[in-house]
């Protein structure tokens, strides 16, 4: 069966060819073959009660065409539906001629049923009608190929009604031939013993009278059955250019979601009204993108981008909105506004120990929000003149200068919101102090000669190791210490940490001149660079 979803009737139809196809191949009583005959009955009266039902849905759209004031679109429509009314009735009388060759040719009506279909004299004929049906090629009288170019022209015929009147392909390819050859037919296509037939032979072969009528009958059927769905397509388009309000609401639009206390709330209220019936054949976009349409509401959803702001860091922007309305005939209507709205220039809000400068190639960790973002937030950051890496929390970055200056750049979804400039400080140089097992040297006293060793120690400045422990990390790698004596040097020695003096042999009132030659500075990827701001000499009195 064709044209979409089948009926009851349909589904019975189908059932009772099932039947008849099963029964074909046994060899059947004569009280059995009388069943084909009830079989025939039932589709003839299945069919004519469709073909009166189809009769008056032409006669409501003639009334729903007056209704709607006799528009000369509507016309047309109704026109094409009785043309194809026309049609079909013209296909189901000459396949009632078919039916009354069938009953000619097996020997007539019995005595006194003359147009009783029952009651034939060659019920039992199982050669006659197939004979009739079947192709020259194959020993018949090749009656069977007219009847099958009638079918499929008609299906033909509906295809290009049915466009003309707006049908996409997929509606048009319901509309399939009718009487297929065995080639064509998806059921015997891989069947050997049917490969090669040609479709009155599939339909008609080794049929007793009441079984070829009964086939007749179901083509008819078949026919009726695109006429009806064909006749639902073109009901939908008389008055499809009138749009039904099905669905109507209040709306609120606000000047603003946020107010603040003691603030007043101003919005415009309006009735919206749309129809469901074309919630699924709305096209709506804005600026030339499509948006989904839910229960005919378009959700609109992009991201602002920043824009020329005014003195008050605003940027005026335009949505260009559409929505196409489908009409009869395929043709549409579309509605185009322009909208306006603005963009808040996002601000920047940093967080660090150290906003206005940060520290040459140190880890300067910074907290970047934009609250007007809220939870779309979702940020990206660049620099130039140094490092930018992101962190595991949203809006952490650290900052590593390469230069004087270092401009760090925060995106947010792809879009840039905006750029923030710093100054870079040097590192403050550690001070170098001298220790011993009892703890710092006094410079001012000295040393005890004997003192066996010595504690060169690189303290970080207190305020950037407070700002930046993790880069406040220093060491002397290297230095040179000599003895002193009467103005001569006695001896030297290279140490870094820790200096051993016990080989040095010092006396009171000897010098220990100390050179600090390296000094190392760990930062916070726990790399190991040589700095070069350090204190140069150290001289120690010994006592």
């Amino acid at each position: 069966m064709a044209g979409g979803k089948e009926t009851p009737r349909q589904k019975m139809i189908g059932m009772m060819y099932l039947v008849l196809t099963a029964l074909l191949a046994l060899n059947v009583s004569s009280t059995v073959l009388d069943k084909f005959a009830f079989i025939n009955e039932s589709l003839e009266r299945a069919n004519a009660e469709t073909s009166q039902r189809n009769a008056r849905t032409i006669t409501g759209m003639k009334s729903a065409a007056k209704d709607k004031g006799n528009r000369a679109d509507d016309l047309k429509v109704v026109a094409d539906a009785e043309a194809l009314r026309a049609e079909t009735t013209k296909i189901m009388a000459e396949m009632e001629e078919y039916k009354e060759k069938f009953v000619e040719i097996t020997g007539g009506y019995m005595e006194g049923h003359k147009g009783d279909r029952r009651f034939i004299m060659g019920k039992t004929d199982y050669d006659k009608v197939g004979n009739y049906m079947m192709p020259v090629e194959e020993g018949g009288d090749g009656n069977g190929a007219e009847m099958r170019e009638m079918l499929n022209g008609y299906a033909e015929y509906i295809q290009g009604l049915l466009k003309k009147n707006g049908a996409d392909e997929s509606k048009l390819k319901q509309y399939h031939k009718i009487a297929l050859d065995a080639d064509e037919d998806p059921i015997y296509q891989k069947d050997e013993n049917q490969k090669g037939k040609k479709w009155s032979q599939l339909a008609f072969e080794n049929s007793p009278t009441h079984a070829g009528l009964a086939t007749v009958s179901e083509f008819q059927a078949n026919v009726l059955s695109f006429e009806t769905s064909a006749l639902d397509f073109l009901v939908k388009r008389v008055g499809l250019k009138d749009i039904t309000f099905d669905q109507i609401k209040p709306v609120i639009m606000p000047e603003s979601q946020y107010v603040a206390a003691g603030t007043k709330y101003k919005a415009d209220m309006f009735i919206a009204a749309s129809a469901s019936g074309l919630n699924d054949k709305l096209v709506m976009t804005y600026n030339g993108e499509e948006a989904p349409v839910v229960g005919g509401v378009g959700k609109v959803e992009f991201t602002a981008t920043p824009g020329n702001y005014d003195k008050e860091g605003n940027a005026k922007k335009q949505i260009v909105a559409s929505i196409t309305v489908p009409q009869g005939g395929g043709t549409d209507t579309t509605f185009v506004d322009t909208i306006d709205y603005y963009v808040v220039r996002p601000v920047i809000q940093i967080q660090s120990q150290s906003v206005n400068a940060l520290y040459y190639n140190c880890g300067n960790a910074l907290d970047v929000q934009v609250p007007a973002l809220g939870t779309q937030y979702n940020p990206s950051f660049s620099a130039r003149g140094g490092d930018a890496i992101k962190g595991s929390q949203k809006g952490q970055v650290t900052v590593v200068p390469k230069s004087q200056k270092v401009t760090l750049t925060v995106s947010s979804g792809g879009n840039v919101i905006g750029s923030r400039e710093f100054g870079v400080r040097a590192i403050p140089a550690p001070d170098i102090k001298v220790y011993t097992d009892a703890g710092e040297v006094n410079m001012k006293e000295g040393i005890p000669a004997r003192t066996p060793k010595l504690y060169l120690r690189a303290i970080p400045d207190e305020s950037f190791a407070q700002f930046l422990p993790n880069d406040a990390k220093f060491q002397v790698a290297e230095a040179e210490i000599t003895l002193v004596s009467g103005g001569l040097g006695r001896g030297s020695i290279r140490a870094g940490q820790e200096v051993n003096l016990r080989g040095m042999s010092g006396r009171k009132g000897d010098q220990l001149v100390i050179e600090i030659k390296k000094v190392q500075r760990q930062n916070f990827r726990k790399q190991v660079e040589t700095f070069p701001k350090h204190t140069r000499f150290i001289n120690i009195s010994l006592k």
